[in-house]
């Protein structure tokens, strides 16, 4: 009876029917629909996972890991560094060295708002340095300290001109605290050792003076910088805390390239290699839309001044002076300006004029101007917090920690591949020619006449590329493996060179053997003309560890003998020369 009755109302009511079974379908094309919409948006080109060879590890846990490249205060600390091995004695030590923390090279949106000074880890350190500038050097109008010693660094400020800020291209006190920290490190490494601690020689009586002044011999120590502020300012931090009765009479000299080659830097070849490198990486990012619409999120959130075609290393090095900073990720909000800003001020924001690029090699002046023009709009260009209501409008998207992972995982791939590249090969060999061959000089003046104990080159991470690269350190071992290095180079990275006497011979039967240290890493076995038996391993404490020791004759034949062949030359005249057919 109820079954007739039921078929009986819905064959009366046909269209209700009808309508009902509409209603039903459109509800599950919507819910269908809705569903699809939010699995492709959580699969958004701005997910890190959506090109895996790029990234594969949790992304909050790498972004944490990304600070590794910032080398934090608390990671500078002694490894496989020095060295007391039975009849082996020290005799000299020859180092490269990066500045310490900078600001970054681009403008970089809130970046007055961001404390990049040095924290109160350092104060105690830091803080004996000022206090010996104080009384130790001439006191400039604005406040700073002045290197005062004629020279190429004469009026060279020896502090950065602000304790907290980041300054385009400029040494911060963080950086300033990591150099000491690595000075430090080294005094307690080396300076016995090397027997820098002896007694002074006491000089003549000077003019104007009633004391007699005390010195030391000036051969012992060598210093090289390039004339930025931030590598001759971290030079002489870490010397402060690695000898600081000797920095009175520290003598620094200068060095015209960031490579170090001195006499030997025109290079044809080289510029050559580096444009192709160049352009052979541009394009590789084309093959990667997912990544070069990253690269361009990323910049235009944090660069003031972005570009239509962003590069990753230009991106990676802005969103690094946040992340070395424990900064605040940024936010961009659908209109261009905050409230009360005028059409003139945006303008002011978003346009690139010369004025806005710095010279940090000049004065003070032209610092503060720089300063102020950065400062000159503080709500313009500083990060918005997602919470503020600062604004009427609403916030169009945050650089979240996988857009970051993503940036930085492509930077360290398209890294290794360049490392590895064989055109990389020949520019770092063609670059560093002139910095081993310094090196190698070097060694010989320690094993001489014993009187170099400390050479210091104060330099930067393209230096460490070419020479780490010159000297085979990134190709592949004898077993096939890629060595685990990274190729970008952390703030105030140190690489030695350690040079040791035998103690089983003495005047022409004595043994000499280096060893390669970098950052607290003994990478002597990985460099090409010391790898498999080409070296000595020794006993380096009783518990069994093992150092090892190449001898000085491998690299005197390595510069002297066979680092041209790669380019079937003898001399760098032959190898830099240009072939005509363009080819490598």
């Amino acid at each position: 009876m109820l079954l007739r009755e039921t078929i009986r109302f819905f064959s009366q009511h046909r269209t209700l029917y009808c309508y009902l079974c509409l209603s039903l379908w459109i509800f599950l094309l919507i819910a269908g629909m809705y569903k699809y919409i939010s699995t492709a948006d959580s699969q958004s080109i701005f997910s890190a996972h959506q090109y895996q060879p790029f990234a594969v590890e949790d992304e909050m846990t790498k972004l944490k890991k990304l600070q590794t490249d910032c080398n934090p205060y608390r990671t500078i600390v002694r490894k496989d560094d020095g060295g007391i091995f039975d009849e082996w004695k020290l005799q000299g030590v020859i180092m490269l060295t990066r500045h310490g923390d900078r600001g970054p090279m681009a403008h970089v949106r809130g970046i007055n708002t961001i404390d990049c000074g040095a924290g109160r880890q350092t104060n105690v350190l830091l803080n004996k340095y000022r206090t010996f500038l104080l009384n130790t050097t001439v006191n400039a109008p604005a406040g700073h300290y002045i290197y005062n010693k004629n020279g190429p660094f004469h009026n060279f400020p020896l502090l950065p001109a602000f304790s907290k800020a980041c300054l385009l291209g400029q040494l911060t006190y963080n950086g300033i605290a990591q150099m000491l920290q690595l000075g430090d490190l080294l005094r307690s490494t080396y300076a016995h050792s090397l027997g820098l601690l002896g007694k002074p020689i006491l000089a003549p009586k000077l003019l104007n003076t009633t004391q007699s002044q005390t010195t030391y011999p000036p051969e012992e120590i060598i210093i090289y910088s390039t004339r930025y502020r931030r590598t001759f300012q971290s030079a002489m931090a870490l010397m402060y805390a690695f000898l600081p009765e000797r920095w009175l009479s520290l003598n620094l000299q200068e060095s015209h390239s960031l490579a170090f080659c001195f006499a030997d830097c025109a290079c044809p070849k080289a510029d050559q290699l580096s444009n192709l490198l160049a352009k052979e990486f541009a394009q590789e990012l084309n093959k990667h839309p997912t990544v070069a619409a990253v690269v361009q999120w990323i910049g235009s959130n944090v660069l003031q001044n972005p570009t239509p075609k962003m590069q990753p290393l230009e991106v990676r090095d802005a969103i690094l002076s946040l992340i070395c900073h424990n900064a605040q990720l940024p936010c961009r909000r659908s209109a261009p300006y905050y409230m009360g800003t005028t059409d003139n001020d945006r303008t002011t924001v978003t346009t690139t004029e010369s004025n806005d690029l710095i010279n940090i090699d000049q004065d003070d002046n032209n610092v503060n101007s720089a300063v102020n023009m950065v400062q000159g709009d503080s709500q313009s260009n500083r990060i918005i917090d997602p919470d503020s209501d600062a604004m009427d409008s609403e916030i169009e998207g945050c650089v979240e920690a996988s857009h970051v992972t993503a940036l930085m995982s492509y930077t360290q791939w398209q890294g290794k591949r360049e490392a590895q590249h064989k055109l990389s090969r020949q520019q770092g060999l063609l670059r560093a020619y002139g910095l081993i061959r310094n090196i190698v000089n070097h060694m010989l003046k320690i094993i001489s006449d014993n009187k170099v104990k400390f050479v210091l080159y104060s330099g930067h991470d393209r230096t460490f590329q070419f020479l780490l690269t010159a000297l085979g350190i990134f190709k592949p071992t004898e077993n096939g493996h890629l060595p685990k290095m990274s190729y970008f180079i952390p703030y105030a990275s140190r690489i030695a060179f350690e040079v040791y006497k035998s103690d089983a011979g003495n005047g022409d039967n004595a043994e000499y053997y280096f060893r390669v240290i970098n950052n607290g890493q003994d990478i002597t076995r990985m460099i090409e003309f010391c790898e498999g038996g080409r070296s000595l391993r020794i006993n380096k404490n009783a518990r069994g560890s093992k150092a090892d020791l190449c001898p000085i004759e491998n690299i005197i034949r390595f510069i002297h003998d066979d680092y041209f062949t790669l380019f079937n030359a003898t001399n760098q005249k032959d190898a830099c020369s240009m072939q005509k057919n363009n080819e490598f």
